[in-house]
């Protein structure tokens, strides 16, 4: 028994097939990666991330920023003023100083004049100590007034202090021909090695003066430590 023979198929050129393709298994691990990692980004940023900033709260910075930056400016200006400031102080200072310095020299100089001339001046005639070393009284005669100078002196510069007041009795005459004596108030002093002491007195209308009588007292007495009698020029 013959069996028939059934042509076998097989694909022609032009013929059409339907396959199924399917996605490639590491194509579909790397998109599902892909997914996971971009969402656990925006996790980590929503959860443990920084704030995000609203407009306002962003032009609100800014506004900050720029406020901050002035005032820093600000400072910086301030800052370079009151460097400047001080450079013209410390300048000043410096000036002052050396004036300090000049004046110090000057009044040291002085000070040795003086004692050079305190020791040569002349003793007092009564040789006390203190001792009235020099005086002199001037009238001007316009004037009713009565111009004194008084040196002062101890004879050791290592004396005690003394502390009194120097007594002025002047004698003179009036325009009526009448001789009279004045007190004027006495003149506290308080006197170390040397003493110079001047001023000015009014004196009695119609009164000229002829001699003044110096008297030195010590303090609450009325001993006289030292006494003079001058001339009135």
């Amino acid at each position: 028994m013959l069996r028939s023979r059934k042509p076998a198929f097989r694909p022609s050129a032009y013929g059409y097939s339907r396959r199924k393709r399917r996605i490639p298994r590491w194509l579909m691990l790397m998109i599902v990666g892909i997914v996971i990692g971009v969402g656990g980004v925006l996790f980590v940023q929503e959860s443990y991330g920084p704030a995000r900033l609203t407009v306002e709260e962003s032009e609100r910075l800014h506004f900050d920023l720029n406020a901050a930056t002035s005032e820093v400016q600000r400072l910086k200006t301030e800052l370079g003023q009151s460097q400047r400031e001080l450079n013209q102080t410390q300048e000043k200072l410096e000036a002052q100083t050396d004036q300090i310095e000049q004046h110090d020299a000057i009044v040291e100089q002085l000070e040795s004049d003086i004692s050079f001339f305190a020791r040569i001046a002349p003793e007092d005639p009564r040789g006390t100590s203190p001792g009235i070393r020099a005086a002199q009284f001037r009238h001007l005669g316009d004037t009713q007034e009565l111009s004194y100078e008084l040196l002062l002196m101890q004879d050791d510069p290592d004396d005690d202090e003394f502390t009194g007041a120097v007594h002025f009795n002047v004698m003179g005459r009036y325009t009526n021909g009448r001789t009279g004596y004045i007190d004027l108030d006495p003149v506290p002093i308080v006197l170390g090695y040397y003493l110079h002491t001047d001023g000015t007195t009014e004196l009695p209308s119609g009164f000229t003066p002829r001699q003044v009588t110096v008297q030195v007292m010590p303090e609450d007495s009325e001993k006289v430590v030292a006494k003079r009698i001058l001339n009135v020029r």
